[in-house]
């Protein structure tokens, strides 16, 4: 027998473990009163999309970091081309194209700082939601009920679903 946990339906647009990752994230952020998240990812990156509708939801401004400059320069017909984009967007997210090798920055402190420049206070979420809160919220995808299989699978991207089973 195959069984699947239905992760998708917590949520028609934050759903499965971006909902799981952005959970706690989006508490510390209210919790630290920011008004903005800022969080990075590729132009079809779910992450991207499912960050916008979280912090929309939770009356919060939100910046993707998006890797591929030239997307930038034609943002209508980027966003008319790319639904991901397009939905984050409608979201309200502002978005900030950087080139491929400043985007591999993305965690340099330096770099971090100089958006903090340009945007103001910001809670950072790292690219795919996956930080210490990410893995707490993923810890509660699997129950006690969910004990007795003996495999248990799940794509992996950045890692933090993982690491919360």
């Amino acid at each position: 027998e195959l069984f699947i946990k239905r992760e998708d339906l917590i949520h028609p647009f934050v759903s499965g473990n971006k909902f799981r990752k952005l959970k706690y994230n989006v508490l510390e952020a209210q919790h630290q009163q920011k008004e903005t998240l800022l969080t990075f990812g590729g132009a079809y990156s779910n992450h991207i999309a499912a960050t916008a509708y979280a912090g929309k939801i939770a009356g919060l401004k939100t910046i993707g970091v998006i890797r591929g400059e030239e997307l930038g320069s034609n943002i209508e017909k980027t966003l008319s081309e790319n639904t991901t984009l397009q939905e984050a967007s409608k979201n309200g997210m502002q978005f900030f194209f950087i080139d491929r090798e400043t985007y591999r920055n993305k965690t340099n402190k330096d770099f971090i700082d100089k958006l903090r420049n340009r945007f103001g206070d910001f809670y950072l979420v790292p690219e795919g939601g996956t930080n210490e809160l990410a893995v707490k919220g993923c810890k509660e995808i699997l129950t006690k009920n969910d004990n007795d299989f003996n495999y248990i699978c799940s794509a992996i991207g950045t890692g933090g679903t993982i690491a919360g089973l």
